[in-house]
């Protein structure tokens, strides 16, 4: 017996030192994890975006690096991701009309906020904040360059400080264009009253500085250089984000920003590499990166000027003067022919090869994707036809100058042709300028930093909004995959005019009153199918009166450091939607 209890005594010693050891391994294993997911443990996050952002107020810019870098601060109650798919982000759930968001006749829809939600100074984050968004962009004088999104509302209002219901003049099928994704998001109310209207851009401090929810809060801006953001300590995951601090670097050019991630792997994440794929095959071989894509709704494109952009005109110039018969027409690209002349003689499958490889696609529609809206009627632009064009261009009665040059009463068809500066588009633009002479038309060449041609001020004579140029080439995306909102950016209202501070997205000044009819209409259509058809349509129209001239549906290409995990590709919405998750391996 003695010896039994003995035994059960040093096996009940044995069990309490096991009981201790597990104990004190469950609570070490807490604490490394606890500390691994603890905000700002990683240290510091370096984003290299070439294209620098002149402001932290994306309603102030319509360029894609405004809306990038505000997106880690700045957020909309939705936004989608990798797929597609709508997430409920600063509201608690999606509103439809199952669940009694939406209204059954489709005139209304309600969000309900979170609760608990705090801007990065503390206070907190209440619908009279959304109220107050929707009133600064609306305003005639702010300048806001995504009115589009707003189209159709007649009223926003704070049922109580966590509701907010949107109003519509008319039944809206699709009612998540305004607050949904990153081209839309909430100002806070208390830092921006007084800036609205034509203040709007004077209120250096709150563009620069925004208040906001997200993960990060600028801590330093340098328009058009380098940004620093710090963790905001009021984000409502009190465990995220991972880093404490977020370095947002502009300048260079694209194959440097690869290579500072890639290869040398002084970066973290690189934005936007437009760099010719075998570079960026190799850059990868060196074994510190990774090159992430996404195809989206991204299309490489020639903007026509259907305005005069002569520096003669003094303050008319590129300006759209006069109902639907523009006094102020552009002297040679009013002319259908040379328009669909210049489409004609573009091999795009030689600037696929040449700049894409896998990240692009030869494109014929301004509206790629989704799918089931991407229209095989304008599949003419598949195939280089010279012959054509020529033909085109003789019987229009343009005919060959001593130096070659096509000219009819005086007018010579001599393009300025610019873009932003890149080494992917200056190939670009050198390919064409070739094919354009072997129809008789003459090209200047001409590139600009993309952090003044993409950017927002309106005083510059280099911005893309401006257009002081005849044909000028860049790519843009939208939110979410209905094209509503976007396709209605090129109604008449939509272009850039002095009234309108230079905003707008109507860039080639192209104005259809059918087309307009088409946009309204589709703003009140509920039918999925009856939705297809009038986008194909809209698209149809744009393509086939050669508005503009589509060359590359182009896929998204990025590259981040091998160290860091949690980044989710996105051409839907902001690359950095999800950056709250990302970490350091």
């Amino acid at each position: 017996m003695p010896r039994l209890i003995q035994f059960f005594s040093k096996k009940e010693d044995t069990m309490k030192n096991i009981i201790t050891f597990m104990i004190t391994l469950t609570l070490v294993v807490s604490i490394a994890t606890s500390v691994q997911a603890k905000r700002g443990g990683d240290g510091q996050l370096n984003l290299l975006y070439w294209q620098a952002p002149s402001t932290m107020n994306p309603n102030l810019s319509g360029g894609t690096k405004e809306l990038e870098a505000s997106s880690v601060v700045l957020e909309p109650l939705a936004r989608y991701d990798e797929k597609g798919n709508m997430l409920p982000w600063l509201a608690e759930e999606i509103p439809t009309v199952g669940n009694g968001g939406v209204s059954k006749d489709l005139t209304s829809i309600t969000w309900n906020l979170k609760k608990g939600i705090k801007w990065s100074d503390g206070s907190a984050f209440t619908a009279d904040d959304v109220v107050f968004t929707y009133e600064y962009c609306i305003h005639p004088d702010t300048g806001c360059s995504h009115t589009n999104y707003y189209t159709g509302i007649s009223s926003v209002k704070a049922i109580d400080r966590n509701t907010v219901k949107i109003e519509f003049n008319v039944a809206k099928p699709f009612p998540y264009s305004a607050f949904v994704g990153y081209n839309t998001p909430i100002l806070q109310k208390a830092q921006f009253d007084g800036c609205q209207g034509a203040k709007a851009q004077e209120c250096t401090k709150q563009n620069f500085y925004p208040i906001g929810t997200g993960p990060f809060k600028v801590v330093d801006f340098k328009a058009n250089d380098v940004i620093v953001f710090e963790a905001n300590p009021n984000y409502r995951d009190p465990n995220k984000p991972a880093f404490s601090k977020l370095v947002f670097k502009g300048g260079g050019d694209a194959t440097s920003a690869a290579r500072a991630v890639l290869e040398t792997g002084e970066m973290d994440y690189a934005w936007n590499l437009q760099v010719e794929p075998e570079i960026l095959t190799k850059m990868q071989q060196a074994g510190k990166g990774k090159v992430v894509s996404a195809f989206g709704t991204a299309v490489e494109r020639l903007m026509v000027n259907f305005a005069n952009p002569d520096s003669a005109l003094g303050e008319d110039r590129s300006e759209y003067i006069g109902g639907n018969n523009n006094r102020n027409a552009h002297p040679f690209l009013s002319d259908y022919n040379v328009r669909r002349a210049l489409s004609l003689a573009i091999d795009r499958q030689i600037l696929v090869d040449a700049g894409y490889g896998q990240a692009g696609k030869i494109s014929c529609n301004v509206l790629p994707a989704p799918a089931i809206y991407a229209s095989t009627a304008n599949d003419e632009c598949k195939t280089q036809n010279i012959a054509e064009a020529n033909r085109l261009l003789d019987a229009a009665g343009w005919k060959r100058g001593s130096d070659g040059v096509r000219q009819k009463n005086g007018v010579r068809i001599s393009i300025l042709y610019q873009t932003s500066t890149n080494s992917v588009r200056q190939a670009t633009q050198a390919f064409i300028k070739e094919m354009w002479k072997e129809i008789g038309v003459e090209t200047e060449l001409r590139n600009i930093s993309a952090s003044v041609f993409f950017g927002s001020d309106p005083g510059s004579p280099d911005t893309y909004q401006k257009f002081y140029s005849d044909i000028e080439m860049y790519t843009n995306t939208f939110s979410g995959t209905d094209p509503e909102a976007y396709m209605a950016g090129w109604s008449c209202s939509e272009m850039p005019q002095k009234s309108n501070k230079w905003a707008g997205n109507n860039m080639p000044r192209w104005c259809n009153p059918a087309y307009d009819a088409l946009a309204a209409k589709m703003s009140k259509t509920a039918k999925l199918e009856d939705r297809i058809r009038m986008a194909k349509a809209m698209n149809d129209m744009l393509m086939q009166d050669y508005a503009m001239i589509p060359l590359i549906h182009r896929g998204g290409v990025s590259a981040h450091s091998n160290t860091i995990s949690g980044v989710r590709m996105n051409e839907w919405d902001s690359e950095l939607w999800n950056i709250a998750d990302w970490a350091r391996k």
